[in-house]
Formats: C-alpha cells, structure tokens, sequence
C-alpha cells in the first residue's frame, strides 16, 4: 500500500473545501482494507472511507487519521431464473455506471437513482432513494471489512436498520465496517406504474407509455439535469437538507398558514415536507453570498454551491444562515444531509 500523508483533502470532496489528511491510501482489494485499517489501528488513528467524497464535508482542521479512498470494482451477475438476478458489485464503483449497466442488461429497481454521484459502496450508508426508489428496495447483502472482529462479514439488508437517509452504518455502527461490496436482487422486465409523481408527469406531457428501466433512466436523468448542478462542474454536494419528518398536528399547524404547502404523508403520525420549497419561502431561492462566497442553485435551492468560498468555515456560515431562516419562519429546524466529518 502507498499510504501518503499530509494530503490535502479539497480533491476528495465536490464541494471542494478542507483542510490536510494526515494519511490517505487508495484501496483497490479487500485486503488492502483489512491492511489499512490494521495499519491505522496500530498508530491509535481514527480511519473513515470515502467513495468520491460527493456527500462529504471536511472541516479546515482537516482529518487527523487515516482516510482510506475505496477503489475496489466488481460486476458479477448471478442469475436466480429467467427474471430475478442477484448482482454483487465492488463498493469503489461508480453508482451511475452501475445503473447504466443494469438498466442495458435489462434489469428494474434502481433506474430511478439515475445520475446519483458517489459510489455504489456508499448508497447503503444513507440509503440513497430518489424518485420512488430506495437502495434497501433491492438490496440483500451488505459485504464489509468489521474493525471489531478484523474479518470480511456479509450482512443481511434487514439487519442494516434502514430508514429514510440512514442506516446503521450512519448512526449505532457508524465507522465500524468498512464497505466493500454489496449484492442487489433485481428483476428482469419492465417497472410499473404509477411512478414518482415528477416521473409521471414528465413521461405524460411527452406521451410516453413504453415504460421500459430505459425510459425511466433517461426521463430521471432529464429531470436532474433540469434542476441540479454536475459536481464535476460545479462544486456541491447535491441536495445538502433532508426533508423534514414533521407530526400531523405541526403540518396541520403550517397548512392553515401556507395552504400550498407540498407535503407526503409517512405514517398515521407524520408527514413529510419539502426543505426546498421552506427554503425558497425563507428567502433563499438562488441566493448568492458574496461574503461567504456560497450560494443555492437558481433550479434548485437544496442544493448549497461553492462559488467562490474558501473554508469549510464560510461553508457552515451560509448554511447556519439558512437553518436560522427556515426556523424562525416555520419552526422547523433543517438537518444536514452530507457528513460533516469529525475524528
């Protein structure tokens, strides 16, 4: 292994701030992981794994152990029978790719997280959903290197504690196991309709009715580049808030004042709203913030963008900015969707 040290960490995040790794390795086997991670254990480090850092923020002191780059590949497709296959992929590939390779062979259940960035490795730790779909729909295995008992073990998804963008890995696990493969149950044929509500009126206003993984894929791909920035190009990390979960009486509370209010029922108990439609009424829609150099996108306000900023200080100053705005106009308090990481 090449482990480097004093690394700096601006390429390792597409918001491109922060500060120096003290080490940093590319691993592109699972034994290189489970020599990494030994490695670092030995000098007392903490360690984290990243894809291609596209749901993380480094902080300018930036990371004072070992951050282990996953590199690992891996397509194999086992067939169950003529409809159902298990396909088990290397944690270090790209997700995209990865859609687009399922939906050419055929296959449904993930082509609604078209053009998601990061890698396939990372989609269980947030359970990565969009447009109807979430990875816990199809996944059945998690593979990962356990610190705790230095061997590789394969997890189930029901013991994964999946739940709306999180998982164990984020909360009572979190740096615990270190992801190296995980195995999808898809079918082959076509979904079904109705679909997520943007998905059918995109496909209705076209007059598109060979609903295929296919046209599901390019009518996905079409709606987020409508509305939200490539993180090659300009630097963010995607949708930055989560969606509130609020309890009915507060939705009922907020409905009597702003009746237009978009809201998704969860349960009998609780409701979901859109953080970017509170954003917007709060002031921030295609707010740009020449102190901090930080802006939202003019299509989409969830999304925080690094114009011009130089620390993850200014950052975290824009982004309390917003949080301050959405609570003291609907007593809501936003929640930050990438990991701001600590040691």
């Amino acid at each position: 292994m090449d482990i480097r040290h004093a690394v700096s960490l601006v390429p390792y995040s597409t918001m491109a701030l922060g500060g120096q790794a003290a080490h940093l390795v590319e691993v592109t086997t699972r034994e290189q992981v489970g020599q990494a991670v030994a490695w670092a254990q030995s000098q007392r480090l903490p360690i984290i794994m990243i894809g291609t850092g596209s749901n993380i923020v480094w902080q300018d002191e930036g990371f004072p152990g070992l951050v282990i780059v996953n590199k690992i590949t891996g397509f194999e497709v086992y067939n169950e029978d003529e409809t159902n296959a298990y396909i088990t992929i290397g944690a270090g590939e790209v997700w995209d790719a990865i859609v687009a390779q399922t939906v050419e062979a055929g296959f449904t259940g993930i082509e609604a997280l078209s053009l998601i960035p990061g890698t396939a490795g990372a989609t269980p730790i947030q359970n990565v959903g969009a447009y109807g779909q979430e990875i816990s729909d199809t996944l059945t295995t998690v593979e990962a290197y356990d610190s705790q008992s230095g061997s590789i073990v394969a997890l189930p998804g029901s013991e994964c504690e999946f739940g709306y963008r999180t998982s164990r890995f984020k909360t009572t696990d979190k740096r615990r196991f270190f992801i190296t493969a995980i195995t999808l149950h898809l079918r082959k044929g076509n979904p079904f309709p109705p679909f997520y509500s943007s998905v059918q009126s995109y496909l209705e206003q076209r007059r598109i009715t060979d609903y295929t993984p296919a046209t599901i894929r390019a009518a996905v791909i079409d709606i987020r580049n409508a509305k939200l920035p490539d993180p090659a190009v300009v630097h963010n990390c995607g949708s930055f808030f989560g969606n509130p979960i609020v309890s009915i009486d507060k939705q009922s509370e907020l409905l009597e004042q702003y009746s237009g209010m978009p809201h998704w029922s969860v349960d009998n108990q609780t409701s979901k709203l859109s953080a970017a439609w509170l954003i917007e009424q709060a002031g921030y829609k295609d707010r740009h913030d020449q102190i901090s150099g930080m802006a939202t996108w003019a299509q989409q306000p969830l999304v925080l963008v690094n114009e011009n900023a130089h620390t993850t200080a200014d950052l975290l100053t824009f982004r309390n900015a917003i949080i301050a705005a959405v609570q003291e106009k609907f007593g809501i308090t936003l929640e930050q969707e990438p990991e701001l990481v600590t040691a």
